[in-house]
């Protein structure tokens, strides 16, 4: 029989397309069954317009079955079926799809798609196959065909018995070599599970012959194996459901099923959208933060479905970094693919299906906030630091969809509170929103520099993660009012004392000189604190670069040896201060001892360490002694 050459392409291009399109071998089940569906939702068709031809969907049907001995997989459909012209215009010329001139030629009703879009899915199977045959006979006709090819030389179409209308695939697995192993392509549990991973959804039913055990007749503790015909997936799936028929427990198993977490959801949001693109998605809010979550290893993507069938497991392009917690997945008819469905075109469609589900998670965690703080706050405990970091990110290009969202504890209710409940409670003499940072909420309690603002009784936030001023530094304000630390220069708060502190500047220019000097590339200024109302002295910061940020970047592997322009603050009200005096009056050994314990006193404050902890010790024993 005479071999002919696939038209208009080269061996080399069959060679490209089986060895460089697709990343993954187990692909080429998921096209074969795409392409069997396809042929019987012709038959769909065309009983819609051909009273000759009935659609009974009970009779339809795709059948895949592995034999070990002779390395055969076949995958049946009762499908159109294809005619001697048909073999040769869709598997003789290379990316002819039959499914895309259909579907170009038909006007698709009742929900059904066609999936195979692209030729070239068929071709998937010579990744695994040393020959393919194909055996079809139509719907229109009473002779069936045969169509066999290596896949390298070309391919030969000859006349055969066929009864039943469809198409048979005969799959001739390649032995195994040193690198790779083809027997997995004829096990029962790897053929149903790349059915289940890619295929589930398939309408229609994927049947095989699946082993299980019964006990034997006639005997105790004995069982023997048996091959019963079985339905592989689920066929329609839960995103294509009404929600009204849906509960709770529903959308918990799934999540469950698809393995998306240990845990079980916080919240879903379920999607059915019919406009300029028409997708269904179930979206998923984890209750707990993945143990990799902050790692390399993690990925962030939705599940990405074309009619039913899985292209993607990982879509990125469908979430914001900072919503990257969320899980679930997206089917949609209307998504332009490449010839290998593997990569999606960066195209106008999937914008809009991304630009769609980032506004509906942020209005669903809108409405959690409202409506149930409990658990909104449980959300904000595992993933609050990942809206942090979306806020800062990008030149904080997405700060004003997210600076709703966030929340931090409050001094005064004692609990995590909004920038908006915040600035509710603000008086008209408020100028800022204030905030204090620290490595605990107990800790900041006890900061001297907050004294002055609680005793104001202003509110003041709480900021107990790294990522916290990073973020209000790129926010900037909230409602048109400036976020300040209690630990800056200039509190904007008028005190009665306020106009005395140039003059007690002045008049004790020579002690704080006198410090500074002795302090000299440790600090930039000493003076008086505006601040202080207790304790004897605080460090302050002066310009962007606050004393908490120094910590950060400080403990980061490259950083640029950033530091914060320091302030020494010293209370005139308080008994260290006349010490100073005395001694700078008559002893400077005493002036520089009491000058570097204060210096070092408000490095430990701060939790920044100490420059030179033995000094430090010596230090205290000399004032002991």
């Amino acid at each position: 029989m005479v071999k002919k050459p696939f038209q208009a392409e080269s061996k080399r291009l069959l060679e490209l397309m089986i060895n460089s399109i697709y990343t993954q071998k187990e692909i080429f089940l998921r096209e074969l069954i795409s392409n069997a569906s396809d042929a019987i939702d012709k038959i769909y068709y065309r009983a819609l317009t051909d009273d000759a031809v009935s659609f009974e969907k009970d009779r339809y049907a795709i059948h895949i079955a592995a034999d070990k001995e002779e390395r055969t997989l076949t995958l049946s459909d009762t499908g159109i079926g294809m005619t001697k012209e048909e073999l040769e215009n869709n598997l003789g010329t290379i990316a002819k799809s039959g499914s895309l001139a259909f579907k170009n030629e038909t006007e698709l009703k009742d929900g059904h798609d066609i999936i195979g879009q692209f030729g070239v899915g068929f071709y998937a199977a010579f990744m695994v196959a040393d020959v393919v045959t194909v055996v079809s006979k139509t719907l229109d006709g009473e002779q069936a065909f045969k169509w066999e090819s290596n896949g390298t030389d070309g391919y030969t179409i000859e006349p055969v018995e066929k009864e039943a209308v469809g198409t048979d695939i005969f799959l001739k697995i390649k032995e195994n070599t040193e690198d790779e192993s083809f027997d997995e392509y004829l096990e029962e549990y790897r053929l149903k599970a790349i059915i289940k991973k890619y295929s589930d959804f398939i309408r229609y039913p994927i049947k095989m012959n699946v082993t299980e055990q019964r006990p034997k007749e006639d005997s105790e503790g004995e069982f023997e194996e048996y091959k019963e015909e079985q339905i592989i997936n689920s066929m329609v799936p839960i995103w294509r459901k009404n929600k009204s028929e849906l509960t709770n427990e529903d959308y918990e198993q799934f999540y469950q099923d698809k393995h998306y977490g240990f845990d079980q959801p916080l919240e879903h949001i379920h999607l059915s959208v019919d406009g300029a693109v028409r997708y269904n998605a179930i979206l998923f809010i984890p209750e707990n933060i993945p143990f990799d979550y902050y790692s390399k290893e993690f990925e962030k993507g939705l599940e990405l479905y074309a009619n039913g069938v899985l292209i993607m497991e990982k879509c990125a392009d469908l979430l914001p970094d900072y919503f990257s917690f969320v899980k679930g997945m997206v089917d949609s008819e209307d998504l332009s693919l490449n010839i290998s469905r593997e990569m999606l075109q960066h195209d106008r469609q999937l914008k809009l299906i991304a630009k769609n589900i980032k506004s509906k998670i942020k209005s669903q965690l809108q409405t959690l906030m409202k409506n149930d703080r409990d658990k909104y706050e449980k959300f904000y405990q595992s993933f609050g630091r990942q809206l942090k970091f979306g806020v800062y990110s990008d030149f904080g290009a997405s700060k004003d969809v997210l600076q709703g969202l966030l929340m931090f504890y409050s001094s005064t209710e004692k609990k995590l509170v909004t920038l908006s409940e915040y600035v509710s409670r603000m008086g008209d003499e408020q100028k800022y929103i204030y905030y204090a940072t620290g490595e605990s909420n107990e800790r900041i309690e006890k900061l001297p520099q907050a004294e002055l603002v609680a005793d104001k009784g202003y509110e003041i936030l709480y900021f107990t993660e790294d990522i916290d001023e990073f973020a209000i530094k790129m926010l900037r304000s909230y409602q048109d009012k400036e976020f300040k630390s209690v630990s800056s220069a200039d509190l904007g708060i008028e005190t009665d004392e306020e106009t005395d502190t140039k003059a007690e500047n002045d008049e004790n220019k020579e002690l704080f000189n006198q410090m500074k000097s002795l302090l000299v590339g440790k600090v930039t200024d000493v003076r008086v604190s505006k601040r202080l109302k207790t304790h004897p002295v605080c460090l302050a910061a002066d310009g962007e670069v606050t004393i908490e940020m120094e910590k950060v970047l400080q403990a980061m592997p490259d950083n640029q040896n950033v530091k914060a322009d320091k302030v020494l603050e010293i209370n005139m009200n308080h008994d260290v201060f006349r010490a100073l005096k005395q001694a700078a009056e008559h002893d400077k050994e005493k002036l520089e001892l009491y000058t570097n314990l204060l210096y070092n006193q408000a490095l430990l404050i701060e939790g920044l360490p100490l420059t030179d902890p033995v000094g430090f010790t010596d230090d205290m024993c000399r004032v002991m002694v």
